[in-house]
């Protein structure tokens, strides 16, 4: 081992009362992840323990230069899978300079990646909380070798046989990456992220991994930072991480993160009628939840390759070709949840598990 992997394998938690918290952040795309690390006097059990923090917002394209300081608030805390000890990943969101609460440019209009300020909002209203959301999130993404951006295992300039033995598949020459999922799944179980499982997809050179059931506002804290570890472990495995939803063009499948939902009226006896009715009001919302639901996802959604067509609602009990996905067992049981199939992979958990619990719960057609 290299003097460089002994000194990142270090542990000397129990040599110091201090820890290093690592901040982190959605930067100015919407879906890029920045993190800084500082120093703290001790080990912390809730992040209103930590302090506030600030960034420079014009290299991240979210402020002006000549007044760039955002501040970040800490908002949840996970274990850290990579310093281990008592170190810790602290998930934040934004605070504008001297504006409390909220995330705020020099003009006065919050800034647009501070999605998690009006999920909030949506998942504190006494008609949410009394329904108890849980959500399941499936997050599809691609592995890509690094220097052409091309899916790993497959030949340069080329392509690998047609889809079919490489979903869920086993072997040298069907599973490609899979130390790196791996090593993902026990990084957010040490974390304590609420990470349910792992599969390979229908492409070769994509995987998926899912996060819940989570309530609330803790899906989309829970999925963003599981979304930067496997940041950093593709980062040392020298690999680049894609979530886009349509990575090669042709006869391959696109990478979605479909979104499982249910209440506790729809988890109650009787709770499929609760579901047809959430089902119509998706559908009468559904151009609102496409324009939201993720970047580039009109080349993912066409129709095919397990889709549904991006500009026509449908559902269906295991119809896995439909917007939003019954499963045989609800069915069956006359209760449970229900997927919905439409958002894509770089999709914001903040905005599409808020959009959901506010058509489903609050919103009157």
């Amino acid at each position: 081992m290299s003097l460089l992997s002994d000194l990142v394998n270090l542990d000397l938690s129990g040599s110091t009362e201090k820890i290093i918290a690592e901040y982190i952040w959605i930067g100015g795309s919407g879906v890029d992840i920045r993190s800084k690390a500082r120093t703290l006097p001790g080990p912390v059990s809730d992040p209103s323990e930590l302090p506030k923090w600030n960034y420079d917002g014009s290299s991240t394209k979210q402020a002006r230069g000549e007044d760039s300081e955002i501040i970040i608030h800490p908002q949840a805390i996970y274990k850290d899978p990579f310093r281990r000890g008592n170190n810790i990943l602290v998930s934040c969101s934004y605070l504008y300079l001297q504006v409390m609460c909220d995330a705020y440019n020099p003009q006065g209009d919050p800034i647009l990646t501070n999605k998690r300020h009006n999920a909030a909002k949506i998942f504190s209203h006494s008609d949410v909380i009394a329904e108890e959301p849980w959500f399941g999130i499936e997050q599809e993404y691609t592995l890509l070798q690094k220097d052409v951006k091309w899916p790993i295992g497959w030949p340069i300039g080329g392509y690998p046989g047609p889809q079919g033995p490489y979903y869920c598949g086993t072997g040298a020459d069907k599973a490609f990456g899979r130390d790196i999922v791996d090593a993902h799944y026990k990084a957010c179980l040490y974390a304590g992220i609420n990470i349910s499982g792992t599969n390979g997809e229908v492409m070769p050179g994509q995987w998926e991994f899912q996060v819940g059931p989570s309530v609330g506002i803790s899906a989309g804290d829970q999925v963003w930072v599981a979304r930067y570890i496997l940041e950093r472990i593709t980062e040392i495995a020298g690999v680049v991480l894609s979530f886009d939803p349509k990575p090669v063009h042709g006869d391959w499948n696109g990478a979605g993160a479909h979104t499982n939902y249910s209440t506790k009226s729809m988890r109650s006896d009787g709770g499929f009628d609760v579901i047809r009715k959430a089902i119509g009001k998706l559908e009468k919302r559904h151009k609102e939840h496409m324009a939201a639901y993720g970047e580039g996802n009109e080349r993912r959604l066409t129709g095919k390759h397990e889709t549904a067509d991006i500009n026509n609602f449908n559902w269906g009990v295991a119809d896995r070709g439909a917007s939003v996905r019954v499963g045989r067992e609800t069915e069956k049981a006359n209760k449970g949840y229900f997927e919905d199939r439409r958002p894509s992979s770089n999709m914001d958990p903040y905005v599409v598990t808020s959009m959901i619990a506010e058509t489903t719960i609050i919103w009157q057609p």
